[in-house]
């Protein structure tokens, strides 16, 4: 049973842009999903997520759950009317939360067993139990629970925890009461052992699911470990499927992993950077606390249209940044426009035939001396694009040291 339709309009070698057809909103990969945690993006209304081009929005299940309550959101028709979002929606499965924000989190074969956050009593949270969830939330996406273990880690719980992954989807899968309205995402686990990987993809494949994640990084692996996964697992997924690598937000890394065939990413990094004072702009990132921003009468970006590139100096930001909440929703807005529109720039670049060429541009901009880290480099010689070309200086020293 799918809810969802996948058609690869132009590629280049293994990147590809597609039309994903959701029950909610037509989008266009590869796509950036912003992620709004209570069902709202931090300091910016629905209409301007709109408007600044914003496709599908990430929700937390395990918030969502706790507060207003899948239930309540049930009531109100589901999280699209709750939230008064008419696009796209994700949610997560519950299960990352647990592990990250909740130490005394124990995960079992039954699920993950916790400490309410309310009260204190012992909870768990089954397969089962995230899918109904999900399903009363109500999103165009919905994520199975799987056995999160940090990158970080080595040895069986890795093991243990990919195999358990693989038995807890066929419980997803058995609960998942939606089909026709919701797409179930597997999720590939497997830390960062090859065979590990392959056992999972190959498993997840078989269940022949409407798309699939690839789960477990952005947690602090190194970068060449990072792409290789990526690399390795959109090898091995189908073709005619979306592909989500969770977590990944640093632009950079974006333009990477489309390069390599994936689709589909989400991040807090845009709306948290803006809350510290820190903008993206196509050099890398703009720190407007610094006092040499005090006296600055440009925009943020000069090449940016967004509402807050139009109107407001940096100047002005430096002035808000820290004293006033109105700062870190400029810059979030900033922000997630810069994202949005270089989701838009690679999925024209790949139907236009200028895929390369954008990449080449992408880096001379945020590697202007031409020392672009060895791993990208790595990267893009698997993805068959030549950055040998795009060098502004002649010789193309490489250091790790930007990252």
């Amino acid at each position: 049973m799918m809810a969802l339709r996948f058609e690869v309009l132009g590629r280049f070698n293994r990147a590809r842009a597609a039309r994903l057809i959701l029950p909610h909103f037509t989008c266009h990969t590869p796509l950036f999903m912003p992620v709004g945690t209570q069902g709202t993006i931090k300091g910016l209304t629905t209409p301007q997520l709109e408007e600044i081009g914003c496709q599908i929005i990430l929700g937390n299940t395990y918030h969502l759950a706790l507060r207003p309550t899948s239930e309540l959101i049930d009531e109100f028709g589901g999280l699209h009317n709750f939230m008064n979002w008419p696009r796209a929606l994700l949610t997560d499965s519950g299960g990352f939360q647990m592990v990250s924000l909740l130490h005394l989190a124990d995960i079992t074969e039954e699920g993950v067993t916790f400490q309410s956050p309310v009260d204190g009593k012992p909870m768990l949270l089954t397969p089962e139990e995230s899918i109904q969830i999900q399903n009363r939330i109500g999103a165009d996406i919905i994520m199975a629970l799987d056995d999160v273990v940090k990158t970080t880690i080595t040895g069986p719980r890795i093991e243990e925890a990919m195999h358990r992954t693989l038995r807890w989807i066929d419980r997803c899968i058995a609960a998942h009461k939606r089909p026709n309205e919701q797409n179930l995402f597997g999720i590939v686990q497997g830390g960062l052992d090859p065979v590990l990987r392959d056992i999972c993809v190959q498993g997840l494949v078989e269940r022949n699911l409407p798309g699939y994640a690839i789960g477990g990084l952005a947690g602090g692996e190194d970068k060449d470990s990072f792409w290789r996964v990526v690399a390795q697992c959109t090898a091995s997924l189908p073709e005619s499927k979306p592909r989500y690598v969770m977590g990944v937000g640093y632009p950079l890394d974006i333009v990477v992993c489309s390069a390599l065939g994936a689709d589909m990413y989400d991040c807090v990094y845009p709306t948290r950077t803006a809350r510290f004072g820190t903008a993206l702009v196509p050099e890398g990132v703009l720190k407007l606390k610094h006092q040499s921003m005090a006296e600055d009468t440009r925009p943020i970006d000069s090449t940016c249209e967004c509402m807050v590139c139009k109107k407001y100096t940096r100047a002005y930001l430096h002035c808000l940044v820290t004293k006033d909440a109105m700062g870190s929703q400029l810059l979030s807005y900033h922000n997630l426009h810069y994202m949005l529109q270089l989701s838009r720039n690679l999925h024209s670049s790949i139907i236009e035939g200028t895929f390369p060429e954008f990449v080449c541009n992408f880096l001379r901009k945020m590697f202007p001396k031409g020392d672009v880290p060895e791993w990208v480099c790595n990267a893009m010689e698997v993805a068959g694009i030549d950055i040998s070309s795009c060098s502004t200086s002649t010789s193309t020293p490489v250091n790790s040291n930007k990252d």
